[in-house]
This record gives structure tokens, sequence and C-alpha cells, in this order.
């Protein structure tokens, strides 16, 4: 009953909201979500055909791109029903059990996708810091183990957050500010002491995203001082453009999620169409342009991706 604190056996739904002030453009901004979610589907299932069919592909390199590929798909798909449900058919009530799996999924593939990177940015440090013992540093065994590690690290700290929330009276109106189910945004509903959660909201953002970008920059700057040490300048631009592919996808990764932090911080002095959009080019972009940018940026997968469009060799 809304108003009166939930008992074990009544859980209460939330109701999602679309985008503040565009009520009456729902159906124009699905139009524009559907094409992210069709890019970034057809973008991904894309690299992941081409690094399965071609045989040079199968290195650490790529096998780590299938991986955020099958990821960037999980994230897209863990928004796409509700998503669908808000801006399409105006369907706004989530029951509370199908809120907390879609909290879940949602970070566990944002956290999923932190580690990924961390251990792409690895593998940049071993080819251009240790070229000569890449193939014996980086054995498919050992891709395995820190593929299945990955995995693992968000399961574990991602599994107590629906527990931890489940446990907690909701006795308001429960309506949300997005049209998927975030911890942030889940964590100002509850009537009881949430204490315990944002601590733990807090560890989990400190020891994966926090540590996993620290990581990322010195592995950074392990390749800058290596590359520094080249003695030709087309040799330098050479060995650095391996990593311009990365070093986009960090970005467009850690940058959304620095506004998204932003706006949550200040949510009092920002509108919340700014909080609702940037939650939006976090959870879309990174899926739509990865697939982009390493078709573009890696030779192998633009002249496998052109002579499957085109038939020609590019």
């Amino acid at each position: 009953m809304r108003g009166s604190p939930n008992s074990s056996s009544e859980l209460p739904p939330f109701f999602l909201t679309g985008l503040p002030g565009l009520e009456t453009s729902q159906h124009w901004l699905f139009l524009l979500l559907g094409t992210l979610y069709i890019v970034s589907i057809v973008g991904n299932a894309f690299i992941l055909f081409i690094i399965k069919e071609q045989q040079s592909l199968h290195q650490p390199m790529y096998y780590f791109l299938s991986l955020l590929s099958v990821n960037d798909l999980g994230v897209s798909f863990s928004t796409l029903p509700t998503v669908l449900a808000t801006f399409c058919f105006h369907l706004r009530e989530i029951s509370f059990d199908s809120c907390m799996a879609q909290m879940f999924f949602i970070h566990f593939f944002s956290v999923t996708e932190s580690g990924i990177l961390l251990i792409m940015s690895f593998d940049r440090y071993v080819a251009i810091c240790n070229p000569l013992r890449y193939a014996t540093v980086l054995t498919d065994a050992r891709v395995a183990r820190m593929g299945m590690s990955v995995i693992i690290r968000s399961f574990c700290t991602v599994f107590p957050l629906p527990v931890l929330l489940k446990r907690l009276p909701f006795c308001k109106d429960n309506v949300l500010s997005h049209a998927y189910c975030l911890h942030p945004d889940l964590i100002r509903l509850p009537c009881g002491d949430i204490t315990i959660n944002n601590i733990f909201g807090l560890s989990i953002v400190i020891s994966t995203f926090g540590v996993d970008s620290a990581l990322i920059l010195l592995s950074y700057v392990l390749i800058l001082r290596s590359v520094l040490a080249i003695a030709s300048w087309e040799e330098r631009l050479k060995t650095l453009n391996t990593c311009v592919s990365h070093l986009s996808a960090v970005l467009i990764f850690y940058v959304p999620m620095v506004g998204v932090s932003m706006a949550a911080r200040y949510r009092r002095y920002v509108p919340q169409y700014v909080h609702t959009l940037m939650s939006l080019i976090y959870l879309f972009v990174p899926p739509m342009l990865n697939p982009v940018i390493y078709s573009i940026k890696t030779k192998e997968i633009r002249r496998r991706l052109f002579k499957i469009l085109l038939g020609t060799k590019f």
C-alpha cells in the first residue's frame, strides 16, 4: 500500500519515467533511442561474427574485443524492455523483483565493462612494452582466466545491491527518474536507514571503477614512456595508433560516467532532464560507438566488414 512501509510479502512496484519536459515527443525520442539500439546490436553482432570467422583475428586483443562486444550487447538488452515499454507503449509500472533484476544486470555489465577495458589496457601494455613476450604472457588459458576473473568480480560486487535494497521498507510513491532501474535512483526511495547501502555502493565505485581507471592510467604512462624511447617519430606514431581504439573506448565509457556522478552529486542545482540525458548517454553511447570505432580503426575488421557489405576490399 502506498504511503505505508511494505512487508516482506508485499513488495511495491516502481514507476518509470521518460525524459521530463518532452512527454509530447516520446515517440520521436524512442525513434532516436531505437536507432542507437539497432546500431549497437547490429554493430556488436558484426564484430563477433567477423572475429569468429576470421582465423587471423584469433588473438588475445580480439578475444578481449569479443568480450567487450558481448558485454555491450548485454547493456543494450538490459535496458531495451523497459525503454520500449516506457517510450513506445507508455507502460510505466515495473514490479519490484523485475526492477531489482534489471538494476543488477545494468550495474553488472557496467562493472564488467570497466574490467574488460582494464585487461585490454594490459594487452596494449604487453604488446608495446614487451612485444617479444606477448605470446608467452597472453596465452589462451591466461586470457580465459582474465575474462572469467572480470565476470566473477562483477557478480560478487553487484549481487549484494538488490539484497540490501530488498531488506528496506518502501513507503513513498516509488517514482524513478529514468526508463530503467539504477541503484543511485532506487536508493533515494526507502524510508529506512540506507547507511549500509551508501557505504557499500561507494565501496563498489572505488574498488572497481576507481581502481580500474587508476591502473588504466598507469598502463598508459608506462606505454608512453616506452614509446618516447623509440627514436623514429614515424614509429612512435605507428605504435601509438594501435592504442587509439582502446583509448577512445576508455574515454567514451568513463567521461559520461563522471558526468552522471557530477549530475547526481549536484542534483539540487542541475535540471532533471540534464541528469536523465547524462544517464542516457552513459548507457547508450558506449555500446553504439565501440563497434564503430573498432571497425574504423582496426584494419583487419574494416577489410572484412567491407567485404561482407560491399563484396570488395577496402
